[in-house]
């Protein structure tokens, strides 16, 4: 981890112990060090929250994570945390969707953002990389129904394309790439998890999604107790399929505001009022905001 964590949020109150710190220390040297790559990618407020999480995580089910480490598993290249790029503070919305996605070149750890997507316009509307992600397709659609681009019942051939073809135009207030729109959901403060941080093909994801509660409880926790400190509101909870709605469940769901939907794998999101409603005013599909 990059430097000194607070040892705050490292005390354990089941024991009163600096067990994480202690629980991490004593895995093997392998496993530690993969721990730690992956710890280095967050911000460094986050680090002492992340292995916190880890290791309420760890405490349900002592074999989880030996298993995984030892294993195959999406995202890659220690990106695991990788959506925790800005200190809790700046979180006014947690989306969370239910898994990574299952190829190695699209699961980047931060949810619904896809590898393999770098232009979001082809001259004949949404490029070919976005049609291929379809959860990532509907949510375009949804954003250009929601600013008016698009008629909700007309959300594709000869309407997009006309869309696409002014998008295109280095004058047209548009974004052109993924990278572009995933700055423009962190800037508006969006923390972007998954239900389940990893994706195997052996294990279903609602199982997987089980194994991490745990760890989301802990995160939960500490941004009620991070809004709660600085006087203000927690954060949004932006909960898009039936996996990811089961944070309900979590003692501290309740008090959070929170906006659902049904996952954007189906088509019925791209019309989704309560979206339409919270992404409406963001104007996420600009080059500025």
């Amino acid at each position: 981890m990059t430097g000194t964590p607070a040892p705050g949020p490292l005390i354990d109150r089941a024991t009163g112990a600096d067990a994480p710190a202690r629980w991490l220390a004593d895995m093997a040297g392998r496993h530690r060090d993969m721990i730690d790559r992956m710890l280095d990618q967050a911000h460094p407020a986050w680090q002492p929250v992340l292995l916190l999480g880890l290791h309420a995580l760890s405490r349900k089910d002592a074999e989880y994570l030996p298993a995984l480490l030892d294993g195959a598993f999406l995202p890659t290249k220690a990106r695991l945390f990788a959506a925790f790029s800005r200190a809790p503070e700046a979180t006014r919305y947690v989306l969370v969707g239910e898994g990574p996605y299952p190829r190695e070149a699209s699961a980047t750890g931060v949810c619904f953002m896809d590898g393999a997507v770098d232009s979001l316009w082809s001259t004949k509307g949404l490029s070919t990389a976005v049609n291929r992600a379809t959860s990532l397709r509907n949510f375009m659609k949804m954003l250009l129904v929601a600013d008016g681009a698009l008629a909700a019942e007309r959300t594709s051939g000869d309407a997009l394309t006309g869309v696409a073809a002014r998008a295109v135009l280095s004058d047209s207030g548009r974004i052109k790439t993924l990278p572009e729109l995933q700055e423009n959901l962190v800037m508006r403060g969006f923390l972007l998890l998954n239900a389940a941080l990893v994706f195997r093909a052996d294990v279903p994801p609602a199982q997987e999604a089980r194994a991490w509660r745990p760890f989301l409880e802990v995160i939960l926790a500490h941004l009620l107790q991070t809004a709660i400190e600085a006087g203000i509101d927690p954060p949004t909870l932006v909960l898009w399929g039936k996996i990811a709605a089961q944070i309900d469940g979590f003692a501290a769901a309740s008090m959070f505001p929170r906006s659902a939907a049904e996952h954007p794998y189906n088509l019925s999101f791209i019309t989704n009022p309560a979206m339409q409603a919270l992404f409406r005013p963001m104007n996420l599909l600009q080059s500025r905001i």
